[in-house]
């Protein structure tokens, strides 16, 4: 054999792999940034409504790819086009379907032109709502608008992989969902965003905890129109965080800066990282700085307002595609390609962008024109024998522009005004037109409001009661009756985890989980630090994982801390992936009736208004409570659990069939039968109402006390508006404030269930005060509910009447 022969042809083979390498993502970065240019082009000729793009962030995004596993995750930026273009997640096709908001689940798989443009995701679950095997796909979860809010659950998808390393007994049932462990979760921030707090919160977490992450700051310098000098304190960031950098005595995370626009450093310094993290388990940051952003931030405004000449000057000098085709042309050791390859390369980029474009748009544009064609056809069968023929025609011909766009907005308000201004026509073709538009509008409702909860066979609502059966009249702490719960749950469920502040050691500060990471490990059971928002994150990171977590929030109140998490990522996470993706996450508190200004706040109108997409559970003791959380490990919905911060030292009967007895999620339960009124209430403020309709039975009024137990959703059976019918009264006590949930509530029972129907008087409310609750006794007496306030409304009410 000629060994210098096979030497020579083995490194002419590899310099030709090293060179389709090369230019296959010269190519594919041209492609990405045609899309951000044409993309831009639509949104400013009023095809689309507003533009978001990856231009400048081409170079180490296809870097990044390189190291991205199957089996990995992404929690990320919305200027990630190239990064999931190269992981074959993204095609120029479904990217112009996003923006043009495409409701076609097919063109648009990622929300269905629910999310605006550059707003990414795969799917995680089936049409039906069960997972699919994501370890064998590259993986994004669905992004959000709202500046570094990607971060907090960046901790859970790093997390559940130490978790899975750790807990070997999941290897055999969750084979869907790791591989021993072995996957990363890539998170993507821009400069400016790292002034949010979550980004520091969610950094010091990941220090703590050593978990598999790796972060890219793209930092081009400035945050819309604000530069990195208003931003942070030091002119580097990565000398900002460099108290976090790792060293020989202390854990910490690596921090690496690397150039935005040399490939080869680039490509180098992201497989260093990959190595760290994958292998050692130990969160990364890569600065990759001097990015650009050729277009400026978005379409609403150009940076040419904001950025100086000299700014502009560098930004086209320090372009990344611009140097990589420099790196490429000069490239010492062989020729990679000539400037006329090159330029072929970048025509038939433009090119191919143009026709995907082009495809997406005709597809977005036909279910349009085919409900434009079919009112066309039905409102012309009124100009053959109606009078006023005239005033159709017109609409119909603006129907007929092609000039107009026209959109399925605009075509239903034609149908609308044609219906109300003819109102009094009564013939066989407007019934058919009303027929015509029911249907239609039904669909297109299903196509831009379904998949809020979950409509999976898991969904909460399908499972059925199972009421706790009691062998004897064995009475314990409430707090007991959760804690022998949870002891059971954590037996039957192996991949549940629970935690949060002071949950682990002392086993949560009412005791409720006394003794239980004694017995199940500090894997399963473990504290964190005070950090609201992240604590919501990690759970929704480990949920997404096919871990099962119930996250705690310590007091009702804390839960303000976490809010936007909840609101902005959980609660609107399946909405707008269109059922294809969740994170079942439970999310334990405790709140309501307690003394002090910060730690008896009672914020439901907010909370239920904030969080529409999560359950929430108002359980009246701990009984109910331990209920909610067998029926929620059987369901997929996510879910806020609020227990009774007075009700841990009040005794309760021990069920005997612990773990398996369910409380129905939206259905209220009459805990007192009467007919004179109907006292609706929850929460730990039943007690008093039960106590003032003893009061009440004592000079003959007879109450009817309902506890409504699930705000989300709310009664389902209606069954307050048949209590209505019978009494024909009605009190809601509540001790939010004024207007508060108790404005929730009389909405549902007086306009959704029609209860005004059956009244013979006016609905009242007793609420607390506008004030948050004093400290002490006397504070709490004069600022909530009280039973004393309740018998004298009822009296008054019943007097009136």
């Amino acid at each position: 054999m000629n060994y210098n022969k096979k030497y020579i042809d083995d490194k002419q083979n590899s310099f030709d792999s090293f060179r389709k390498i090369v230019l296959d993502d010269y190519k594919l970065a041209r492609i990405s940034r045609e899309t951000s240019i044409l993309g831009r082009k639509e949104v400013l000729n009023g095809r689309a409504k507003f533009g978001i793009f990856g231009d400048g962030k081409e170079i180490p995004q296809l870097a990044m790819a390189k190291v991205f596993k199957n089996g990995d995750y992404r929690s990320g930026y919305y200027r990630d086009q190239t990064f999931m273009m190269a992981i074959g997640a993204l095609t120029v096709k479904s990217f112009f379907s996003q923006l043009y908001a495409h409701s076609d689940l097919e063109a648009e798989p990622v929300s269905s032109g629910r999310m605006m443009t550059a707003h990414f995701g795969t799917r995680f679950l089936n049409q039906d709502g069960s997972w699919k095997n994501l370890i064998d796909k590259k993986n994004s979860s669905a992004d959000i608008s709202s500046t570094a809010a990607q971060m907090p659950r960046l901790l859970g998808l790093a997390q559940a992989s130490k978790i899975y390393k750790k807990l070997k007994n999941l290897k055999k049932t969750h084979k869907k969902f790791s591989r021993n462990g072995n996957e990363v979760a890539f998170g993507t921030i821009g400069n400016a965003s790292i002034s949010e707090g979550i980004f520091w919160e969610t950094l010091n977490a990941a220090s703590v905890l050593q978990i598999p992450i790796i972060l890219s700051i793209w930092d081009d310098e400035y945050g819309i129109s604000v530069p990195n000098k208003y931003q942070f304190s030091k002119k580097n960031i990565s000398d900002l965080l460099f108290g976090f950098h790792r060293n020989k005595k202390e854990k910490g995370i690596e921090i690496i800066k690397v150039n935005g626009s040399n490939y080869m450093d680039l490509t180098k310094t992201y497989i260093k990282a990959d190595k760290i993290a994958r292998h050692e388990h130990v969160p990364v940051i890569i600065h990759v700085k001097n990015l650009t952003q050729p277009q400026g931030h978005s379409t609403s405004s150009s940076h040419e307002r904001y950025k100086s000449k000299k700014r502009l000057e560098w930004e086209i000098n320090n372009d990344g595609i611009k140097k990589f085709r420099d790196w490429i042309l000069n490239y010492k050791m062989k020729n990679i390609a000539n400037v006329c390859s090159l330029d072929k390369i970048d025509m038939e980029a433009k090119e191919y962008v143009k026709i995907e474009q082009n495809k997406a748009w005709k597809a977005f544009r036909k279910p349009i024109y085919d409900i434009k064609n079919e009112a066309i056809n039905i409102l012309h069968q009124f100009t053959v024998d109606y009078p006023n023929k005239k005033w159709i025609k017109k609409h119909v011909n603006k129907l007929h522009d092609s000039k107009n766009l026209i959109t399925k907005k605009s075509i239903f308000c034609i149908i609308h005004k044609f219906l109300l201004y003819e109102y009094e026509v009564n013939t066989y073709t407007k019934y058919c037109l009303i027929e015509w538009m029911k249907k239609k509008y039904h669909k297109e409702q299903e196509n831009y409001s379904s998949h809020l909860y979950s409509i999976s066979d898991k969904s909460s609502v399908k499972i059925t009661e199972v009421f706790p059966v009691y062998n004897n009249n064995l009475k314990v702490d409430g707090r007991i009756v959760l804690r022998d719960n949870f002891d059971k749950l954590l037996e039957l469920y192996p991949d549940l985890l629970i935690f949060g502040e002071d949950v682990g050691k002392i086993g949560d500060v009412n005791q409720g989980l006394e003794g239980l990471q004694n017995k199940y490990g500090k894997t399963r059971i473990f504290d964190t630090g005070i950090r609201e928002s992240t604590i919501i994150g990690q759970g929704i990171g480990l949920a997404m994982r096919g871990l099962r977590p119930i996250v705690e929030i310590q007091y009702l109140d804390y839960v303000l801390y976490a809010l936007q998490i909840m609101s902005d990522d959980l609660a609107c996470l399946q909405y707008r992936t269109r059922g294809g993706q969740k994170a079942p996450v439970i999310i334990r508190t405790r709140g309501h009736r307690l003394e002090g200004i910060w730690h008896s706040g009672s914020p439901m109108g907010g909370i239920i208004n904030y969080i529409r997409g999560i359950l929430v559970l108002v359980p009246r003791n701990m009984v109910k409570a331990a209920g909610f959380y067998n029926t929620l490990l059987s369901s997929d919905d996510p879910a806020l659990v609020i227990e009774c911060l007075n009700g841990y030292r009040i005794k309760e009967k021990l069920p005997n069939n612990l773990g398996f007895f369910k409380t129905p999620v939206g259905i209220v339960e009459i805990t007192r039968k009467g007919k004179d009124i109907t006292m609706v209430t929850y929460g730990s403020t039943w007690r008093i109402v039960n106590k003032a309709a003893e009061e009440l039975s004592k000079i003959n009024i007879d109450s009817e006390v309902i506890d409504i137990q699930s705000l989300l959703p709310f009664d389902l059976q209606k069954d307050i508006v048949k209590s209505l019918q019978k009494t024909n009264r009605l009190l809601i006590i509540d001790e939010d404030v004024p207007g508060g949930a108790s404005a929730f509530i009389l909405q549902k029972i007086l306009e959704e269930q029609k209860g005004y129907y059956y009244l013979d008087s006016p609905p009242f409310t007793i609420t607390g005060k506008e004030h948050r609750p004093p400290y002490g006794s006397d504070g709490d007496y004069f600022s909530k509910p009280s039973v004393e306030n309740i018998v004298e409304k009822v009296l008054k009410i019943m007097h009136d009447s």
